[in-house]
Formats: C-alpha cells, sequence, structure tokens
C-alpha cells in the first residue's frame, strides 16, 4: 500500500502549503516505530485534576534548540505547585538526560517549530516505554499546527492551542537557572491575516487583553521580552506602558511592531523607555509607505537608526528584485535589516522549502551575506555596503561577497558605536 492510500495521509500543496493538503510519509513509524497507538487529540483540562495528594509533575523540553525558556512550560510550573504539587523540568537539549528524580504523574512534552517533530518523537516514545504508568501530554506550536501528525507519537493527548488556566499566572522562572528576562503576553492574536504567518491559526485575532502586567514580572530579571504579536492594536497597550513608568526594565518587543500603526505619539512613548533595539517589519511592498513613516517618526523621537531593525521577509509570494527594493528601501532610510526566510507552517525539513520565485542557490547566497556582513544576521547599514546594494541592479550582485572590501566593516562600527549615515 503506498502512503496515498493510507488513512490520514493527504497531499501537500507545494504552492500554497495549505494544512488541508498535508502529507505524512508513511516512513515516519518505519524511522520510529510506535507501539502505543495514536494519540487522542483535544483540549487538557487543568480543572478536572484530583484533589487531596500530590502530583509529581515533570515538565520536558525536547532535544531542540530554542532561544528562549518554553513559557509555556513554566506557567505549567505555578500552577501545579499552586496546587502542591512536586515539579520537575528537564531540558533536554541542556541536559542531555531524559530520566526524573522521581516516578511522574503526568509527564508534559512542549513543541516548538513543525521541522523539529524528531525530537518530539524521541521524547513521547521514551516517557511512554519508561514510564508507562505516566499520563503523556503533548503540547505547544507543532502539537497545535499538525495535531495529526503529532498524534502518530503516541501521547496519550495531543492538546491545541492555548491552556486557559494558565495564561494570566506569572511563570516559573525559579526552576530555571542562568536566565535573565521577563517573558510575557500582554495580548494575544492579531488584526492581520498575513498568509505566511501562523498566529491566525493558533491565537486568531486580539483577545486576551491584559488589564495588568506587573504581576507576571520577577524583580530579579533585568529585561522583559514582549511576545505578543500585535502589541499596537491591542487596546492595553497605553496601559502597560503607563504600568511600566517606573521600571527601568530593558524592554524588547521581540516579535516586532507593526510599522503600519506606529504613529507620532507612540514613538513620542516609546522614546521614553529602555529599548535597546525596536523590531519592527518589512515583509511586502505593500507596507512601503507605512514603514517610511514609522522610521520617519521614530527618528524624529529619538531612536539612532542602528537601533531599528526591520524583519525582512524573503522566500514567500515575492520575487528576489522585490526583496532586494525592500533592502534597498532600509538602507537607504538608514535602519538595519534582518533577512527572515520563510518556512511554510506544514515543513517537516527545515530550510528545504524554495519558492517557485527563487532558487536554492540564491537563497544560500542571502543566507551567506548575512551571516559574513551582518552582526547576528542583520545587515548594519555603512557606507561600502549601501553603496554596493544601491548600485546593484540584481540580488545576485548584491550578495557577491567578494566584491565587499571590507566585510566586517559592519561589526566595527557596531562595537565602536560609530555612525556611518
Amino acid at each position: 500500500m503506498g502512503p496515498f492510500e493510507i488513512g490520514p495521509y493527504k497531499w501537500v500543496c507545494q504552492t500554497c502549503h495549505d494544512l488541508k493538503f498535508t502529507w505524512y510519509p508513511d516512513k515516519i513509524n518505519k524511522i520510529y516505530p510506535n507501539k502505543f497507538g495514536i494519540s487522542k487529540i483535544g483540549k487538557w483540562e487543568l480543572s478536572k485534576l484530583p484533589n487531596g495528594k500530590p502530583l509529581k509533575i515533570l515538565l520536558v523540553e525536547p532535544d531542540y534548540y530554542a532561544r528562549f525558556p518554553p513559557l509555556g512550560l513554566l506557567k505549567l510550573s505555578t500552577y501545579h505547585k499552586n496546587r502542591g504539587d512536586i515539579v520537575e523540568l528537564l531540558r533536554i537539549k541542556e541536559t542531555k538526560n531524559y530520566r526524573p528524580i522521581r516516578n511522574p504523574d503526568i509527564i508534559y512534552i512542549t513543541s516548538l517549530f513543525s521541522w523539529a517533530w524528531k525530537s518530539v518523537y524521541e521524547a513521547v516514545y521514551y516517557y511512554r516505554k519508561y514510564h508507562p504508568d505516566s499520563k503523556v501530554i503533548l503540547g505547544g506550536i507543532y502539537a497545535s499546527i499538525l495535531p495529526d501528525h503529532a498524534a502518530y507519537a503516541g501521547s496519550h493527548l495531543v492538546h491545541t492551542g492555548l491552556i486557559n488556566e494558565i495564561e494570566n499566572l506569572p511563570p516559573d522562572f525559579n526552576i530555571i537557572s542562568n536566565w535573565d528576562g521577563n517573558i510575557l503576553f500582554g495580548s494575544r492574536g492579531c488584526v492581520r491575516r498575513c498568509s505566511f504567518c501562523v498566529v491566525p491559526k493558533l491565537e486568531g485575532v486580539i483577545n486576551n487583553p491584559k488589564s495588568s502586567i506587573i504581576h507576571l514580572l520577577n524583580n530579579k530579571h533585568s529585561k522583559i521580552y514582549f511576545w505578543d504579536n500585535n502589541i499596537l492594536a491591542a487596546p492595553n497597550f497605553f496601559q502597560i506602558l503607563e504600568e511600566l513608568q517606573s521600571t527601568n526594565y530593558k524592554i524588547d518587543f521581540n516579535q516586532g511592531l507593526d510599522a503600519r500603526l506606529v504613529t507620532k505619539e507612540i514613538a513620542e512613548k516609546l522614546s521614553k523607555y529602555n529599548i535597546p533595539y525596536l523590531h519592527l517589519a518589512y515583509d511586502t511592498k505593500a507596507s512601503r509607505h507605512g514603514v517610511k513613516k514609522a522610521i520617519e517618526y521614530l527618528k524624529d523621537a529619538g531612536f539612532r537608526g542602528k537601533k531599528l531593525i526591520f524583519y525582512t521577509l524573503f522566500n514567500h509570494k515575492d520575487t528576489p528584485g522585490d526583496f532586494l527594493e525592500r533592502l534597498k528601501d532600509l538602507l537607504k532610510w538608514g535602519v538595519v535589516s534582518y533577512p527572515m526566510r520563510f518556512e511554510p507552517l506544514t515543513s517537516l525539513k527545515k530550510n528545504q522549502y524554495v519558492s517557485p520565485n527563487w532558487t536554492n542557490e540564491l537563497l544560500n547566497k542571502v543566507v551567506k551575506a548575512r551571516r559574513v556582513i551582518g552582526f547576528g544576521g542583520s545587515f548594519p547599514p555603512y557606507e561600502g555596503l549601501i553603496k554596493k546594494i544601491t548600485n546593484a541592479k540584481t540580488l545576485e550582485e548584491a550578495m557577491k561577497l567578494e566584491t565587499i572590501k571590507s566585510p566586517y566593516a559592519a561589526l566595527d562600527a557596531f562595537f565602536t558605536g560609530d555612525d556611518y549615515y
């Protein structure tokens, strides 16, 4: 029997990568044999947990790279500790250890991007095999985007979406070490419906705006990472800023601000806070006017150009020429571009998707140029680079590194604080 005839398997649309057309290769269960059956898909209800004897809880982050700690697991830790439960966290990438201190009653396994599914399968398989009496719950981004695929890992339940009972709880940062930074959502969702973004599918429109965030903050940390997907569209944005007036946290709007919603008033308010770098986005030419106006407002308010970092999408519906135009715009306007390669929401292997408008060779040139020229994957604007890219007629010409006399000039500028515009 071929893969196209097997029950839930479906073919993937190579153009739109619509979730309705997803094919899961039949070799998955040959590589990762699942002896535990297909998971149920649904919602895990914390309110139905039994009271009385404390439960032993194990929180697991599988063996994949993640820059930030697992926020959902940290909130679950707070919830269970408030119940009087015993909680342990294992971040497999850091510890290289799957074995918990004690035999758990419930094991929560989180997930990140869909292309990291193999490490998730391995974690589920391990805990189902060696802790057969434990309840294994799989959740997170991958589980919510591709629950049918995640079900083949064999957990007892694949939880999709958020767990509402923990949304307004502070994360338990005491359970991790060597981390400085509050992570929080002031709101969920977004007013946009960008085809390249997972937020409309996972969170919907703007919802759950918090009336206060102070209770979510750990005063031992010096930073705040806002993970809101469009905080400027949230009705509580100004209220949140007012709450932070008496603090000196470094603030990072990590998911990026919607440049089209930046006004003169917003720019002036933001300038009063400790924001080392302000992240925004320039994903399509349609937002050109809004991006340009946002930069003008922010610079007038006192933001330096090299502190304004714009996520710049490529390999989606754009062409190389389109991407080059946006790159030229940002360099001309004296701000920083951070090229972001588009990856379909259903990708099971990273960096395999090549848009019909692009070639693998050209994608690799952009990635290589970003790594060599940029600081942390960005294109800081300095005179030689601006001249090279603005004079280029094609993206291939712009990305030829051998014609750049000083590829590390941007790094030198960054560390010395010099300006080139």
